[in-house]
């Protein structure tokens, strides 16, 4: 049960009395989708060792994060030796029996980043040393640049580097009417940020800019202008 007395599923191990565990839990194969760096949300709970007696120099406060690329993915065993550690994640927050009665969870919430090359997938694996400790919830994602319009060319959604400082270099391709000036080319980010803007396209002739994102017929856009009928829109309008 959480604070508000909801039901909630978890993988939970606490086996602090015995030295030397080493308990495994692996996922499903995730396909990596075209991406090459993702990143793994942890949400879980972890009891504070001081607040269990007898455990001394048995009892942890932190768990390994693994993962393994793979082509098959319906892989029924998988060697230890096979896994890439990741990290260890340790918690910013632990509870003691005291939070237990009165239904305190002290969740902690970690993101680790993974490079995802070399397969069509991978899977993840957490591994057990001795802690107290219940898995809440684990996300994988991975992060892309939207697609967006800028001086008049499209620039589509676009999944991130490898890297952390990784630039990926995308072409963009001219709006309806419009034509390059200049050969339209963006970077993303690692962050899934668009960066450094280089290039531009130029609306081709009997055609005017409307904004930064599309072209419009000049008689087009003085019709509209006129229809208003009001002193005010006629001072505004661009006449050819």
């Amino acid at each position: 049960m959480d604070e508000n007395n909801i039901p909630f599923r978890t993988y939970q191990v606490c086996n602090v009395l015995s030295p030397s565990q080493n308990n495994w839990l692996r996922t499903d194969w995730i396909p990596r989708s075209g991406a090459q760096r993702v990143y793994v949300e942890v949400k879980f709970t972890l009891r504070d060792c001081n607040s269990l007696p007898g455990v001394t120099g048995t009892c942890k406060e932190t768990f390994n994060l693994y993962y393994h690329e793979s082509n098959d993915d319906r892989e029924s065993y998988i060697k230890e030796s096979s896994f890439i550690k990741v990290d260890t994640v340790a918690a910013d927050e632990s509870f003691t029996q005291v939070d237990v009665g009165d239904r305190i969870m002290k969740l902690n919430v970690e993101v680790r980043d993974v490079k995802v090359t070399t397969r069509k997938g991978f899977y993840l694996a957490f591994q057990d040393v001795g802690a107290c400790i219940a898995l809440v919830s684990v996300r994988v994602f991975y992060k892309t640049c939207p697609l967006t319009v800028l001086n008049l060319a499209t620039f589509p959604d676009t999944v991130t580097g490898a890297d952390t400082s990784s630039l990926v270099e995308v072409r963009g391709s001219c709006v309806n009417r419009s034509e390059e000036k200049e050969v339209p080319k963006m970077y993303c980010g690692a962050d899934g940020e668009w960066l450094v803007p280089i290039g531009r396209c130029v609306c081709s002739p009997g055609y005017e800019a409307l904004g930064v994102s599309a072209c419009q017929g000049k008689a087009q856009a003085l019709d509209r202008c006129v229809s208003r009928k009001t002193i005010t829109a006629l001072l505004c309008c661009h006449f050819p």
